[in-house]
């Protein structure tokens, strides 16, 4: 039996996209399987590590919990589209405070991070440490991930971020 497929169109990191893809396809593998943008990571695909955190529409969603056919029509941004010339505020704060080992976890901390501090712009720590419970990373005590979301704060907004 052939599986049922769609066209789907979404502007993607500003660029418009389309793909014709199986109807019960994740958006999380049209990403990175149609469109070859790989920085979305596949981690538990039950939306519990944040791995896959892309921005739908500016909010930040778990791809993995998404089909590709409900993107249609909206504006994705990943992790591709984070950085201008240089290196976004966030991810340069990320480098600079260590807070990657092995990179897996990192776009999804990086996208998460990105809505948190665009809704708060002088968090504190324990309101950094609170919006990042939902992401999962392996390889740290997250001290340095919480440190550089601070730090970001504090580079984005010119002034102390509470930190």
């Amino acid at each position: 039996m052939r599986e049922e497929t769609r066209a789907v169109r979404f502007t993607v990191n500003g660029e418009s996209r389309e793909a014709e893809v199986p109807v019960r396809m994740l958006l999380s593998d049209c990403l990175r399987h149609e469109l070859g943008l790989t920085g979305t990571r596949v981690g538990c695909e039950h939306g519990v590590c944040g791995s896959c955190t892309i921005h739908l529409d500016g909010a930040a969603h778990r791809s993995c919990l998404l089909l590709a056919v409900q993107a249609d029509g909206h504006e994705i941004t990943t992790i591709e589209g984070v950085a201008g010339d240089g290196l976004h505020p966030v991810q340069q704060a990320f480098v600079d405070c260590g807070a990657l080992q092995c990179g897996f976890c990192t776009p999804g901390f990086v996208m998460s991070a990105l809505e948190f501090l665009r809704q708060n712009t002088a968090p504190t720590r324990a309101e950094v440490v609170e919006s990042l419970a939902s992401n999962l990373c392996r390889c740290t005590g997250y001290q340095h991930i919480v440190d550089a979301v601070a730090e970001a704060a504090v580079r984005m907004s010119g002034a102390d971020a509470g930190a």
